[in-house]
C-alpha cells in the first residue's frame, strides 16, 4: 500500500470513530418523538446540527451559520462564496452538515466536492461519507446507508441515493453523471494554494474552469455553487468570479470585530482571543486570515524601500513634529486614528513611532500625553493637526485627556495645501527611493505600524483602502522638510527627489 493511501485509510477510521461518538440523541424516543425530531430537523438548521452532529458542535450553532444554510436552502440555483475567517467552521459546513440538510429536505443530492488536487478532494469528502456509513442517529433515523459496490474513496452512493464525488481542480468535469442524475449541488474548497495565488494566468483559468466546465454540468432546476475560502489575498479565484458575477451571494463574515475583539462566533471565542492572537502573528497576518482584510504587497511603495534603522538619540534631532490625522467614529468601518511622531536627523527623515487605531479621539490624545511625558527633558515634540477637523468636540476632547493625564500638549493647528490627497501622499515617493526615511527598528514588531505601512503599501491609482497612516505621514514630512540644510548649514529649499542617495544607514 502507498504510503498516500495509508495514511488516508488512517484519515477515514479516525472519521468512522468520530462518527460513531455521536450516538443517540435519546435511545428510549418513541416513532412519534422520532418523526417530529426529523421535521423538526428539516426546518431547523441549529436543531439539525445538534441531533446529527454534535461531536461536530462543541459550542451552539452561530447565527451566521443559519443565515447562511437558509439562503442555500431557499434558492435551489444558489450561486455565492462562504467568505468566512479562518476558525469559522466553514469546511465543516459546507461539506458536511449543509449537503446532510439539504439531502433530508430534498430527498435527494448529488455533491461533488472540489478540492485544490484529487486527494484534498476525496480526503475531504470522505468524512460526510463516514457520517454516513457510521453515525448512530442518521442509521436510526434513515435506515443503514453503506452500499457495497459504491462505497469508495472519492465516490460513494447511499442506500438512499445521496451520492458523493470528488474531483480536484482543473480536472474535466464534463459529462459528470451517476444514470440520469447530474450534480445538484457543488462546493469548491479551499481552491486557493500559495503557488496558484502567484500565477494570475492560472487563477483565470481556475475561474473560467468553473463557469465552463463546473457550471454546466448541472443540469435541472436544482444547481447550487458554494465556493468556501476566506479572503487573505487580494486577488483570488473568488475575487475574480465576484467581480464577474456581482449577482452571486458573498457572505462574508469577519472572525472579530478590529476595534472591540468582539468575536463573530461568540460561543466559540473569548473577548480576548483574537486580540492575544494579533500580538501572536501580528496584526496583518491575523487580518488576512481572520478578518478577509488581506495585506497588499504595494505597486508604488514597496517593501524593499522601508529602512528599518537603530534610532540616533532624540536629543540630537534637529527637530520632532507629531501629526495626529482625526477621526471621530471608532467603529470597525470608521477612519483610523492616526499619529505619527517623526524627527529631522539632518538630512534623513525619521519615523519614531506610530499610533494607528479605529478608536475614539481621546485614546489618541492619550497616546499623545504619554509620548511627550517619555520624552526626556533635552527633547522637545510638537504637536500638529489639520485644521478643518477643529471644532467643539475636538477642542473639549482634547481639554479633558489633558486635564486627566495633567499635561499640556500645546497642540496647534495647521492648514494643508488644497493639493488632491492621493498626489500628495505619492510625493513621499522620491524620497523612499532615495533612502531618505528610515524606521525606528523598535517599530518592526509594533503591530500599529505594521498595519500603518500595510496602507501604505495599498496607495495605487484608484486606491480604495484606508489611507490614514499615508496622509498624516506625508503631512508630518512636509512639517520638517523647512528644516532640512544644506551642505553650509543653511536653511535650503530642497525639492523632493533632489536628494542623493543616504550614506546615513546604521
Amino acid at each position: 500500500m502507498k504510503k498516500t493511501d495509508k495514511l488516508r485509510v488512517e484519515a477515514y477510521q479516525k472519521s468512522l470513530e468520530l462518527a460513531k461518538s455521536r450516538g443517540l440523541a435519546n435511545p428510549f424516543e418513541s416513532e412519534w418523538e422520532q418523526k417530529q425530531a426529523i421535521e423538526r430537523a428539516k426546518n431547523d438548521y441549529a436543531f439539525m446540527v445538534k441531533r446529527y452532529f454534535p461531536h461536530y458542535a462543541a459550542f451552539d450553532t452561530p447565527d451566521f451559520h443559519i443565515d447562511f444554510a437558509k439562503k442555500v436552502k431557499a434558492n435551489p440555483a444558489f450561486k455565492g462564496f462562504a467568505q468566512w475567517g479562518r476558525g469559522l467552521a466553514k469546511s465543516v459546513v459546507n461539506n458536511i452538515m449543509l449537503p446532510f440538510w439539504l439531502w433530508i429536505n430534498e430527498e435527494q443530492c448529488y455533491f461533488v466536492l472540489i478540492g485544490n488536487n484529487y486527494d484534498r478532494a476525496a480526503q475531504l469528502l470522505d468524512d460526510i461519507r463516514a457520517e454516513f456509513e457510521a453515525n448512530p442517529q442518521i442509521q436510526k433515523d434513515f435506515g443503514t446507508q453503506i452500499n457495497p459496490g459504491n462505497w469508495e474513496s472519492g465516490f460513494f452512493i447511499t442506500k438512499s441515493g445521496f451520492i458523493g464525488q470528488a474531483i480536484g481542480a482543473g480536472q474535466s468535469a464534463r459529462g459528470l453523471r451517476v444514470k440520469d442524475k447530474r450534480p445538484s449541488h457543488i462546493v469548491a474548497d479551499d481552491l486557493e494554494t500559495k503557488d496558484i495565488n502567484k500565477n494570475p494566468k492560472r487563477q483565470r483559468e481556475y475561474a473560467k474552469w468553473i463557469e465552463a466546465e463546473i457550471l454546466p454540468t448541472m443540469d435541472g432546476d436544482v444547481r447550487r455553487f458554494v465556493q468556501a475560502n476566506n479572503k487573505y489575498a487580494k486577488r483570488m479565484i473568488q475575487t475574480i468570479l465576484q467581480e464577474e458575477h456581482p449577482d452571486w451571494l458573498v457572505h462574508q463574515i469577519n472572525a472579530y470585530d478590529p476595534v472591540t475583539y468582539q468575536p463573530a462566533w461568540q460561543g466559540k471565542y473569548s473577548a480576548t482571543y483574537y486580540k492575544s492572537l494579533e500580538t501572536e502573528i501580528g496584526i496583518i497576518a491575523a487580518k488576512s486570515e481572520y478578518n478577509n482584510d488581506p495585506h497588499s504587497e504595494g505597486t508604488i511603495f514597496l517593501e524593499s524601500q522601508i529602512q528599518f534603522a537603530k534610532r540616533p538619540r532624540l536629543n540630537q534631532f534637529k527637530i520632532i513634529y507629531g501629526w495626529w490625522d482625526v477621526a471621530y467614529g471608532g467603529t470597525a468601518t470608521s477612519d483610523y486614528n492616526a499619529v505619527v511622531v517623526q524627527g529631522l536627523y539632518n538630512p534623513d527623515f525619521w519615523v519614531l513611532d506610530v499610533f494607528l487605531k479605529q478608536c475614539k479621539m481621546d485614546e489618541a490624545i492619550s497616546f499623545m500625553c504619554q509620548y511627550q511625558k517619555s520624552l526626556p527633558k533635552t527633547v522637545m515634540i510638537h504637536w500638529v493637526f489639520e485644521a478643518q477637523f477643529w471644532n467643539d468636540a475636538v477642542k473639549d476632547t482634547i481639554a479633558v485627556v489633558e486635564k486627566k493625564e495633567n499635561i499640556k500638549l500645546n497642540i496647534i493647528k495647521k492648514n494643508v495645501a488644497k493639493v488632491r490627497k492621493y498626489d500628495r501622499i505619492l510625493s513621499l515617493q522620491p524620497y523612499y527611493q532615495n533612502g531618505r526615511i528610515f524606521y525606528d527598528e523598535r517599530l518592526k514588531s509594533h503591530n500599529d505600524a505594521q498595519q500603518a505601512l500595510s496602507q501604505l503599501y495599498g496607495i495605487e491609482p484608484g486606491y480604495s483602502t484606508h489611507d490614514d497612516y499615508p496622509d498624516a505621514h506625508q503631512a508630518g514630512i512636509a512639517m520638517l522638510e523647512p528644516y532640512v540644510t544644506n551642505e553650509n548649514g543653511e536653511y535650503a529649499e530642497i525639492l523632493m527627489g533632489d536628494y542623493k542617495p543616504s550614506e546615513n544607514l546604521y
